[in-house]
């Protein structure tokens, strides 16, 4: 199918997109990497009057660290964290997620922030944010807020951003002796998740500090596992809590009967990847420090 017409903009600075937003409201669509978008014009899922096409914007791709954590520009693209030559030092979790997104034609091109954007709850960046506690920048000509991640996916395809606000930084705070995880099943290699989720633990003094649990494919968005992730507040890493915590995860995920699976087979999935993920992520930080 041929999407229906639409005026196309490619502004050159952030404040003229911005602009143009604030003027179209609802009537525009932002385009970043257009690995989400355009297939929605094509299949008429969507039918802007406007697209705003923000992806050759100064300013919005990298990844930095400082003090605060990481820094990743709305306009980094997959690619550019698969292949980032410090990201698994930095974040481990990042680097294990970025190879297994969709195909390399849409790593490529696809960008974080479009993707996050986008709140497919099959997503797998979103479960990602949703472990790492990241905050989620926005801008409109009305100036920037700051959004939690767990108050970003409001449900399928639905974010908290306005229609004039833009994504333009994913912010995950620094913390040390952390490390996590993120582990996926695939049909064959570049679909969609059947089951997938994303594990990130801090270890103090032995016990674990803090643990992030984000699940993905498994209800109407990317859920938070904030029972489990409670569980194993300042618990010992051992081999019972993390099988507690595992099912409480599974008990939070929400999956539907469809042809990757059944939702009892999906749920025992969760379990089975959470007390894997915990155990790896806990792992990697005892290697780290040992």
């Amino acid at each position: 199918m041929f999407p229906a017409a639409f005026d196309y903009r490619a502004p050159s600075t952030l404040d003229e997109a911005l602009g143009l937003l604030a003027q179209h409201g609802d009537e525009a669509k932002v385009m970043a990497g257009g690995q989400s978008l355009i297939p929605l014009l094509k299949l008429r899922f969507a039918a802007p009057g406007l697209v705003v096409d923000i992806g050759r914007l100064p300013g919005l791709k990298g990844v930095t660290a400082d003090a605060a954590g990481l820094r990743i520009g709305a306009l980094t693209r997959h690619v550019d964290i698969e292949r980032g030559q410090q990201i698994r030092a930095l974040s481990p979790i990042l680097a294990d997620t970025a190879p297994l997104i969709a195909d390399p034609l849409v790593r490529n091109q696809g960008t974080v922030g479009g993707s996050l954007s986008h709140a497919d709850p099959s997503g797998d960046w979103g479960s990602v944010m949703l472990a790492l506690n990241a905050q989620l920048v926005a801008r409109s000509t009305r100036g920037e807020r700051v959004i939690e991640a767990a108050d970003f996916f409001q449900g399928p395809f639905t974010t908290s951003l306005e229609p004039d606000e833009v994504l333009t930084e994913i912010r995950i705070p620094a913390a040390e002796r952390c490390s996590g995880t993120y582990l996926k099943l695939e049909r064959k290699v570049g679909d969609f998740a059947t089951v997938a989720v994303a594990v990130q633990v801090e270890m103090r003094n032995g016990s674990i500090g803090r643990a992030g649990i984000g699940l993905t494919s498994v209800g109407d968005r990317n859920l938070k596992a904030t029972a489990a992730e409670e569980a194993l507040r300042g618990q010992p890493p051992s081999d019972q809590v993390i099988a507690d915590a595992a099912r409480l995860a599974a008990e939070a995920s929400q999956p539907k009967d469809d042809v990757r699976g059944s939702a009892a087979y999906k749920k025992d999935m969760v379990r089975v990847f959470v007390q894997r993920g915990l155990k790896a992520a806990i792992k990697r930080v005892q290697e780290a420090n040992a």
